[in-house]
């Protein structure tokens, strides 16, 4: 890369990592806006640097409805701004998780919002609800990876994507309707931009199976044993795959052979420098002036059950602002972890 582009992807990075405003800098932690009419309006917010604040905002500025479909909540400040905009007759309507922890996780939120007369519900209890989503006045849908546990906040490393098109907001909403009467989890209309689980696995593989020239990933889990391929047969015919993940003796048998197939790995340890919660892929990102590549950020982890079974929703876009925000964040945690092993 030419100096001029490396110092330009190290200022982006540095102004994600620190939470520089968008305005004194090209893109910020706070967002980056595609502005191009040939793709939709995205704003991207990269955690912990920018805090979940941006969320509580949106909820007290809500004017006809909110929905919430999510994994965990557990954050005391969303809660209030949830049961406000229901005391202004904002339509608010909660869905949570009751699966594995869910139902331990989430009853203490549950029992407030209920006895605050906010309509909530438990998830069908029979698969993991692992999206995180809201939609606010059918015009803004709200996709990241974090979950709403203010305690792990200040942490831990995750992304939220801000997304105006319409088509993706209309079919967010549609699939929360569905999940609300509480049956099991489907695969849902793509709009323009989207990926659901059930069923997301074949389109994490054809985009592993499809980049030519880089990968590059980080995920809280990676044991699905058809990526884990994918990413070996990539690395072997030289395409630069580089992994950052928090480490765990549960993936180290992945690790090990990324690493024999040419694959470079980097972990974390617990909370150092951060701990990875994001899903993010980049597939055949470049920087610069010229960013392009593919961007899949979202709630979908690496593991068969979270591709296959769960109810899970990421972003897939070529959008060049967010590939660009996204893609350097993802460079500077690969370079702040440890080679493995």
């Amino acid at each position: 890369m030419p100096g001029a582009g490396r110092r330009w992807v190290a200022r982006l990075a540095a102004c994600a990592l620190a939470g520089t405003s968008l305005a004194a800098a090209p893109l910020g932690a706070l967002g980056a806006r595609a502005t191009s009419a040939a793709v939709p309006a995205f704003r991207v917010v990269v955690e912990p640097a920018a805090g979940y604040g941006f969320l509580d905002r949106a909820i007290a500025g809500a004017r006809h409805a909110v929905l919430v479909e999510m994994y965990e909540l557990a954050d005391p400040a969303i809660e209030d701004a949830l049961i406000g905009a229901a005391r202004r007759h904002v339509a608010v309507e909660v869905l949570l998780d009751q699966a594995y922890s869910g139902s331990t996780v989430n009853q203490p939120a549950y029992a407030r919002l209920l006895a605050h007369h906010v309509a909530v519900r438990w998830a069908y209890p029979g698969a993991i609800f692992h999206e995180k989503a809201i939609v606010v006045d059918a015009a803004t849908a709200y996709v990241g990876s974090g979950n709403l546990t203010a305690k792990y906040y200040a942490t831990t490393r995750d992304f939220w994507v801000l997304d105006t098109q319409h088509a993706d907001v209309a079919a967010i909403g549609a699939v929360f309707r569905t999940d609300w009467q509480r049956g099991p989890p489907t695969s849902g209309p793509r709009g323009a931009d989207l990926v659901w689980s059930p069923n997301a696995e074949p389109t994490f593989l054809s985009l592993i199976g499809h980049a030519h020239r880089s990968i590059t990933l980080e995920s809280e889990e990676l044991s699905d044993t058809y990526v884990v391929n994918a990413l070996v047969a990539a690395a072997r015919r030289h395409v630069a795959v580089h992994v950052t993940m928090t480490y765990s003796s549960a993936w180290r048998a992945a690790f090990d052979e990324l690493v024999a197939a040419g694959a470079k790995v980097h972990v974390d340890h617990g909370e150092h420098p951060i701990y990875v919660h994001a899903k993010a892929l980049c597939i055949d990102c470049a920087t610069g002036a010229h960013a392009s590549g593919t961007i899949v950020v979202g709630s979908q982890n690496l593991s068969y059950s979270s591709l296959a079974f769960n109810r899970e929703l990421s972003i897939r876009t070529t959008a060049r602002a967010v590939v660009a925000l996204i893609d350097a964040v993802l460079r500077a945690d690969f370079l702040a972890a440890s080679p493995y092993p």
